[in-house]
């Protein structure tokens, strides 16, 4: 049922194959579509499908987004490689991971809400799955930062409770799962300037001058 295999993940040679298997099995147009749609609706009913992901388009380019049935588990941009992501859910969560853009209808509405500016906060279910200790803890305080707000690492290092850990903090931001929706884009250096973003420094930048706009 996966798209992806934990281990011996071979892509190229699979769109290979994929290609070869089309020109001698020719179908209908729309009907791989159709076919899996509904295997991913068949998967969901009976509770074989571990975690979901689509993408969508936004101002800071494609996203991807994945979320299991506790919630949303990643977003990703597409500078980090979006196979090398799903590779990556596939080993740490699970290797039943299906394209099922449906579970992911109520992230993308939000997101889509917030780039319009019409949303200033995300209520959505999240799964921390992808993060453990000192990282989840600043990334679980992030979404307190309000929005159009900014803080330095040095005041989330204080607010998280271990003042010393400024540079802990700057890789747990570095390594949010779930960047835009948990806002590590809202934390800069001391001086004010834009330090590091998973997402790429311009990503940073536009995500920073939508809140300043509201």
């Amino acid at each position: 049922m996966s798209d992806i295999t934990p281990s011996g993940l071979n892509l190229a040679a699979d769109r290979n194959q994929g290609a070869e298997h089309a020109a001698l099995f020719p179908i209908e147009p729309g009907t791989m579509t159709d076919l899996h749609t509904r295997l991913a609706a068949i998967a969901g009913e009976h509770g074989l499908l571990d975690v979901a992901y689509r993408t969508i388009d936004t101002p800071v380019g494609p996203l991807l987004l994945a979320a299991t049935e506790k919630g949303l588990v990643r977003v990703a941009f597409e500078r980090e490689g979006f196979d090398t992501v799903l590779e990556t859910l596939a080993k740490k969560i699970s290797p039943r991971v299906l394209e099922a853009p449906r579970r992911l209808d109520a992230v993308a509405e939000e997101i889509e809400e917030y780039f319009a500016g019409t949303r200033h906060a995300f209520d959505l279910p999240l799964d921390y799955a992808m993060s453990s200790g000192f990282r989840q803890i600043v990334q679980r305080y992030l979404p307190h930062i309000g929005y159009g707000r900014t803080e330095s690492y040095k005041e989330v290092a204080e607010h998280v409770g271990n003042p010393k850990a400024v540079r802990a903090v700057g890789t747990a931001c570095a390594t949010n799962p779930l960047p835009v929706v948990v806002p590590c884009h809202r934390v800069l250096r001391t001086d004010g300037s834009l330090g590091g973003y998973i997402g790429g420094l311009d990503a940073k930048t536009t995500l920073l001058t939508l809140e300043k706009a509201a």
